[in-house]
């Protein structure tokens, strides 16, 4: 039986992560230990663990951080509560919201002041909604999944705009779309596609795979909407099995029976050594043939937050 491998590219860190993890690498540097991080930076338990063991402290919110010291806020993004609430306690801020997500806020607020009634597809819960349905909550209705959008019922007579989590299955936030469209004819689009980059680019490099795999697995932490979404969409697309693990060490070996093609891929929060890690597990059981499949190339690069590159520039760090 022929073993390989079919590793899908792209894969792994986006900009927006990459941007928020350098973020707290170089706060440290600059500032030294602890430096505060409201919520995981990124969703992915090796990063979180990596900085801390560095000097990151994690809390929930922002009164857990001693007053006068420095917070820097994750990728996902807050609400303007949240701002103020450190504002009240002389907390220095360093936003590091990937721009993605910046921009679907910056778009809620521009349709609340138009009165707009704003259906938010995206999950109950989820940091990033959160923080973006904070910027109006008065005006957002959060669309979880397509039964959200058969039964959510606008205020009569509002003017309608649907926007999106940056971080759902493609397929599944179109469908949805396509039923609020049915239902509300007249709602609006946003300016332009909320889902990310980074994360449309690794559902189409697993959906490129996923007919050939008899097993994919996606490097990726639970709490990672992204890497969740990969392993459901490898299904979707004709993968016999789909397993989401955060290290080579959960791999199964059971999971190998009768296994001839492997696909392989990581969520947007995922450093490449956990992928290399399992490309040496797998190949130490003759999963050594690795074939690299992609999809398409990847150049964004996001500067560092603007408080953080001032600071670095004052200290001859830039």
């Amino acid at each position: 039986m022929a073993k390989r491998v079919l590793l899908a590219a792209p894969r792994g860190y986006c900009a927006g992560v990459d941007r928020a993890v350098v973020t707290v690498e170089k706060a440290l540097e600059l500032y030294g230990a602890p430096v505060y991080v409201r919520k995981q930076i990124v969703h992915n338990v090796h990063v979180v663990a990596s900085l801390e063991a560095r000097g990151a402290i994690f809390v929930d919110e922002t009164d857990d951080v001693p007053e006068g010291k420095t917070v820097v806020f994750s990728a996902h993004g807050v609400a303007p509560s949240v701002h103020a609430e450190a504002a009240t306690r002389s907390l220095k801020t360093i936003d590091a919201t990937c721009p993605l997500v910046t921009k679907v806020h910056n778009e809620v607020r521009r349709f609340a002041t138009e009165d707009a009634e704003i259906l938010l597809i995206g999950h109950h819960g989820h940091e990033e909604v959160e923080g973006t349905a904070g910027e109006a909550l008065d005006k957002v209705r959060v669309i979880d999944g397509l039964d959200g959008a058969r039964t959510v019922i606008p205020t009569p007579g509002k003017k309608l705009v649907w926007l999106s989590q940056t971080t759902l299955s493609v397929d599944e936030t179109l469908s949805a779309v396509a039923i609020l469209k049915e239902r509300f004819p007249d709602i609006q689009d946003p300016p332009s596609d909320d889902i990310c980059y980074a994360t449309q680019n690794r559902q189409e490099a697993i959906k490129a795979i996923s007919a050939k795999a008899d097993l994919v697995i996606v490097v990726g932490s639970l709490n990672s909407s992204n890497s969740v979404r990969l392993a459901e969409v490898a299904l979707e697309y004709g993968a016999k099995a789909s397993h989401l693990v955060d290290y080579a060490s959960e791999i199964q070996e059971q999971w190998l029976d009768n296994v001839e093609t492997i696909g392989l891929t990581s969520g947007a929060s995922v450093p490449e050594i956990l992928v290399e890690d399992v490309l040496t597990w797998l190949a130490e059981r003759g999963f050594g043939d690795v074939e690299t499949v992609t999809a398409m190339k990847e150049s964004l690069l996001f500067s560092l937050p603007p408080e953080l590159r001032k600071d670095l520039k004052a200290a001859g760090k830039v």
